[in-house]
This record gives structure tokens, sequence and C-alpha cells, in this order.
């Protein structure tokens, strides 16, 4: 039987809601962190799989070129450690640099010599078109490529396939 403090209380959300998502988004266990490339992982925060798209955190420890990409939709990136730039623009994103990321902007993601690691937190909305030098889209990727391969990874580490679940909203 519930006090009587809270006994009187509404619920703070409706019983049709998805939960609250409330975690360490720099873990401990290395296992969280999904290989993306040789010396790039993204640690997943959050699916949202309604409106098609990702919250996560990008780690990256080598230099040079990590991705070119464009998005249809936009982006919002923090940086959280460290410094990369875009090839195509003038500025470097360095710790506490905001950034905001058009649609349709192509861009290539660089890490420079001597940054031992980067971390930046980025929420993609839609989808993310990697491309070749010329602009020709090479692949993409969205949220169910995103869950799926963090699913194949929890397996592998022994978290299991449905880990990638806490995630999903």
């Amino acid at each position: 039987m519930a006090d009587s403090a809270t006994a009187n209380k509404p619920p703070t959300t409706h019983p049709y809601a998805a939960g609250e998502l409330v975690l360490d988004a720099i873990p401990e266990d290395e296992r969280l962190w999904v290989p993306m490339t040789d010396g790039v992982w993204f640690r997943p925060l959050m699916f949202n799989t309604v409106q098609g798209g990702w919250c996560h955190l990008i780690r990256v420890r080598k230099a040079g070129v990590v991705s070119r990409h464009r998005h249809p939709d936009p982006v919002h990136g923090l940086v959280l450690k460290g410094a990369w730039r875009y090839l195509e623009h003038d500025w470097v994103a360095t710790e506490g640099t905001y950034i905001f990321e058009p649609p349709s902007e192509t861009h290539t993601l660089v890490v420079d010599e001597g940054v031992g690691e980067m971390i930046t937190f980025f929420q993609v909305t839609g989808s993310l078109h990697y491309v070749d030098e010329a602009g020709k889209a090479i692949g993409f990727d969205d949220v169910f490529t995103r869950i799926d391969l963090a699913r194949a990874h929890y397996e592998e580490v022994g978290l299991g396939a449905d880990y990638v679940r806490n995630f999903v909203r």
C-alpha cells in the first residue's frame, strides 16, 4: 500500500509513453562501445525507431578521415573530448563546441594528428549517406542499421543480442 504522500500524486508519464532513459554516457565497460572501423566506435544512447533517428557518442582514437557523408535531415553535435574538423570548412570543433549540420551538406570528418581521443555527442535525425570524393552515394546508415550493428556486437561480446533493447524508444 502506498503512503499518503504518494497515493494522491498523479503519474508523471502516460502509461503508453516510452520509458525514460538514464545512463552513464561514457561507460567503464568497453563492451558498450560498438566498433565501426579501425579506431572508431559509437556508444548508443538512444535509438528512436518511431521518428527514425538516434543519439550516440562517436569515439575516435586515430588520426585521419573518419567518414565523408551527408544527411537529408539536421544533425546536432557537441564535442566532449578532443577535437575534429570538416575538410570543407575552416573551423575546428574543440571541447565544448556545439555544431549544427544543416540538411544536405556533404562533409568529411577528420581527426588530426596529436588528438589522442575524440568523443562527440551526435543527435542524428533521419539517415546518414556515405559518399565518395565525387559525392556519389556508397552506403548509408539509419536507426535500423545502427541497431543491427549494435545488436550483433552485443551478442559477440557476451551482453546478448537483446541488450540493444535498452536503447530503443
